[in-house]
């Protein structure tokens, strides 16, 4: 098993701990969006709580490691790794908790460019442990506003993965996916499983609006998130998000490949 503290070096090696590629800028302004309760931000979340920026300041601190002061306002942000770490650990624990009880799964990704490979080596090992690997909605039109007006995807399942394409054929050689925060994939996909009156997921897996979108509707969630994706967290502090991993979620996708080892051995769900 990968140690704690070979995995602590690889997240600092690998920047996605430490000083990471998102500046103190972008996270200050999306927590001023979030304050604001813009939906590109809230990302599906609908808080219960008021938050303004500087409680967003302090609950990033507390969750990810990034600088309390808001005197602060330039430079890279930080992440602890130590609260990677411990992140980590409750987000293999909960995987465990589902393969042990055979529980059925979703899994799904707005960073399908970096980490498909992630999510797809957890659905390997969560289907290999008796988990149905749900894939709803295949193929089902989704339109999402982007900075470039309203544009029609697909969901598609890659490796058992969710993740929204853009319209027509694949072609060799293209990314995997479309990069996005927005909720309406994962409302889409349970929605349909529901009208079906198919097998609901007892925990999603994923980031951005995946976990987000699932926690707000009451469905366990658990994912990967950035310091200027601070949904995730106040999800976790309100309680619609079981675990949020605090780490630079656009780094390169075989930078991912020891926490899939570390968080699958803590799981007891290597193969």
């Amino acid at each position: 098993m990968l140690s704690t503290g070979a995995l602590r070096a690889h997240l600092l090696a690998a920047r996605l701990a430490g000083p990471v590629a998102t500046s103190r800028e972008e996270s200050l302004r999306s927590y001023r969006a979030f304050a604001a309760r813009d939906p590109r931000v809230l990302i599906g979340l609908d808080p219960e709580w008021t938050w303004g920026q500087r409680d967003l300041i302090g609950l990033m601190a507390d969750k990810c490691g990034v600088s309390a002061d808001p005197r602060h306002v330039s430079g890279h942000d930080v992440i602890d790794p130590e609260r990677t770490l411990a992140a980590l650990d409750a987000f293999a624990d909960r995987l465990g908790a589902v393969a042990e009880r055979n529980g059925p799964v979703l899994l799904g990704t707005g960073h399908p460019h970096r980490l498909l490979g992630f999510y797809a080596a957890l659905a390997d090992a969560l289907s290999a442990a008796g988990c149905a690997v749900l894939t709803p909605a295949h193929g089902r039109c989704v339109d999402i506003t982007t900075r470039f007006g309203l544009r029609t995807y697909n969901l598609a399942y890659v490796r058992g993965v969710a993740l929204v394409r853009d319209p027509g054929p694949e072609r060799p050689g293209c990314e995997p996916g479309a990069h996005t925060h927005s909720p309406l994939p994962v409302r889409t996909v349970l929605g349909a499983a529901a009208e079906a009156g198919g097998v609901l997921p007892e925990l999603v897996i994923g980031d951005h609006g995946w976990v987000c979108g699932a926690g707000q509707l009451g469905f366990e969630a658990i994912g990967l998130g950035d310091t200027d994706d601070p949904a995730l967290f106040v999800g976790e502090a309100e309680g619609s998000v079981s675990v949020a991993v605090p780490l630079d979620d656009a780094v390169r996708s075989d930078y991912y490949r020891p926490l899939t080892r570390y968080v699958l051995n803590r799981a007891c769900l290597s193969q």
